[in-house]
């Protein structure tokens, strides 16, 4: 399942990057959120969690995360890198658990975030290129952030119905979205580009919320609820191969190699920060009760 979940996540850039053909950013973002949310309330009860976790996990997960990176990929960042950067969410997560004081960063976290630190220098100093612009990378490393934060609201609320907190927190993402959206893009804009959508566009609206957002969100965090986040977080380190080669074979974006060594240190980095020897923890858990079962001197 949470292959699966990857194998959407990744090739949701492709999908993105033609929606934006038909929709300006916010408008699609709006509609994920929409479709998402709303058509399922009277089936789901409302999560098992506070509501303040509700609130502030919509806000973060559905506006701010989708609403930054929707803008980032309206020719500010190509969906290849976007897929890449947007992976920073799992250091982020441990750097926020940490200052939050629920973990410890220890040497291999550090290491992780300096060698993924000069994969986005790798990229930044491509900007040229036109494959992402400063505001790109800055906008899609905010995204990760916010998701970084709605990751640690769900580790610590740790809901039975996944897609309950889901399509509830989605509800709270509508009204900010739709003000920005008709703020920015303006009434006209929008009932315009509603109304003359393709079937295309509005295939790319429901994969969006029924594949992306409300099967995709709810399978991962039931599977962070019910199983160690160390097996289940690094298999997110899949996204960028799929979300590059989809990007090289469907919207023939080219793979220079300053854009594989940038994916590399990123993916490296994270790798090295979320993994930890198996045999280091087992031994470290069998040495105090090997100590007991000695008798004393």
């Amino acid at each position: 399942m949470a292959l699966l979940v990857v194998a959407v996540w990744g090739t949701n850039f492709v999908v993105i990057h033609e929606g934006l053909a038909e929709f300006s950013p916010l408008t699609l973002g709006a509609l994920r959120i929409f479709f998402a949310s709303v058509p399922l309330l009277p089936f789901l009860p409302w999560p098992d969690v506070r509501p303040l976790t509700v609130i502030s996990y919509g806000l973060l997960s559905g506006a701010l995360q989708f609403g930054l990176m929707l803008y980032a990929m309206n020719g500010h960042v190509s969906p290849g890198l976007a897929s890449t950067l947007l992976q920073m969410q799992a250091l982020f997560t441990a750097v926020i658990a940490a200052l939050a004081g629920n973990e410890r960063l220890d040497r291999r976290d550090v290491l992780g975030l300096i060698i993924s630190g000069f994969g986005i220098a790798v990229i930044s100093g491509h900007v040229a290129n036109g494959d992402a612009s400063i505001l790109g990378i800055a906008c899609v490393l905010g995204a990760a952030l916010a998701w970084a934060c709605a990751n640690i609201i769900v580790r610590r609320a740790r809901p039975a119905r996944a897609i309950s907190l889901v399509a509830w927190s989605n509800l709270f993402a509508i009204p900010p979205l739709v003000a920005a959206t008709l703020l920015v893009d303006g009434p006209d804009r929008v009932l315009r580009s509603i109304v003359h959508a393709s079937w295309g566009g509005w295939m790319v609206v429901l994969w969006q919320a029924l594949a992306n957002a409300l099967f995709g969100y709810s399978v991962w965090n039931w599977l962070l609820a019910r199983h160690p986040a160390s097996r289940i977080a690094p298999l997110a380190l899949l996204v960028p191969a799929f979300g590059l080669g989809a990007s090289a074979w469907y919207l023939s974006e080219p793979l220079q190699p300053w854009k594989i060594i940038a994916a590399l240190a990123i993916v490296g980095g994270l790798f090295l920060g979320m993994t930890r020897p198996r045999l280091t923890t087992q031994s470290a858990a069998a040495a105090p009760a090997a100590s007991r079962g000695k008798p004393a001197s």
